[in-house]
């Protein structure tokens, strides 16, 4: 017979599991919500380089057309379902519920960020051989951009790197330092981005660490910097639609999450590849 007869106590608010569970990368690029159709088109436009020019011989003023380049892109549909029996959430420690609502929420957004992802993966312009995070690498970046005339003193440029590419970052005095930076980079900021995202702005460029990018803590990690015109992301609706509800038949609750959505390249040029080695600081 034991001594002492333990009581065991569960706490009833559960704790978030270290996930991502919203997406980031949604306001970095050009949305386009309003869609009819499975199919988006996206419309850049510009002068193609034109250069002015003097009246010809005739007397008349040459003339030429705007450049019009459409870029189209299908959409795709993708969903996360969770059903629970009502003996399972009565069971249950904490509110499963809610659980299952931010479940699906986090698991929706991971895919509209992963979109964003795949397709940047498709630019071509790079740095060349991976190497560590540093002010050159940086600085070689944006040169890229700005001799392919991409505007890079908008506040539309981003940068979307590793963890371990951050990790360096955070050591060049040129990004910490007050003398240096207009908006504190360790302190963040959410860079006029309307979702809250806290986010560092350096060389005039908005910095967002995202823990999905391929190679994430190995030699070979990909990351970018792009300006927003370059990438377009289409869906039927703002944001994902979550539907919550209980079956009364067979006596269980369901969420469901979809969502409708696909993203595409508008200009390759606006875009750069950087290969990065963030090795030194993964885990052991």
């Amino acid at each position: 017979m034991a001594d002492i007869a333990f009581q065991q106590q569960f706490r009833q608010e559960f704790i978030g599991a270290f996930e991502m569970t919203k997406t980031q990368l949604r306001e970095t690029v050009v949305k386009e919500a309003d869609v009819r159709g499975n199919q988006a088109t996206f419309l850049v436009a510009g002068s193609g380089g034109a250069e002015a020019k003097t009246r010809g011989v005739d007397g008349k003023i040459p003339a030429t057309k705007s450049d019009l380049n459409q870029y189209t892109c299908t959409l795709v549909e993708k969903h996360h379902k969770e059903i629970r029996t009502s003996f399972d959430i009565l069971s249950s420690q904490g509110n499963i519920r809610d659980v299952m609502q931010r479940s699906a929420a986090a698991v929706i957004n991971r895919a509209m960020d992963q979109q964003i992802i795949d397709e940047l993966a498709n630019a071509t312009v790079n740095t060349g051989a991976a190497a560590t995070a540093s002010l050159n690498l940086v600085v070689r970046a944006k040169t890229i951009l700005g001799n392919n005339k991409v505007r890079t003193e908008d506040g539309q440029l981003f940068g979307l790197v590793t963890p371990a590419f951050m990790g360096y970052l955070q050591t060049l005095k040129e990004f910490s330092s007050v003398d240096y930076v207009d908006m504190k980079a360790l302190v963040g900021g959410d860079g006029g981005l309307s979702d809250g995202n806290r986010i560092a702005r350096w060389m005039g460029i908005n910095w967002i660490t995202h823990s999905e990018l391929d190679g994430a803590g190995t030699s070979n990690e990909t990351c970018y910097i792009y300006h927003r015109d370059a990438i377009g992301h289409a869906c039927h609706k703002e944001g994902a639609s979550i539907v919550a509800d209980y079956d009364e038949e067979d006596d269980y609750s369901f969420v469901r999450a979809s969502f409708h959505a696909q993203a595409k390249i508008l200009q390759n040029t606006g875009i750069v590849k950087i290969a990065h080695d963030g090795s030194a600081l993964a885990a052991a």
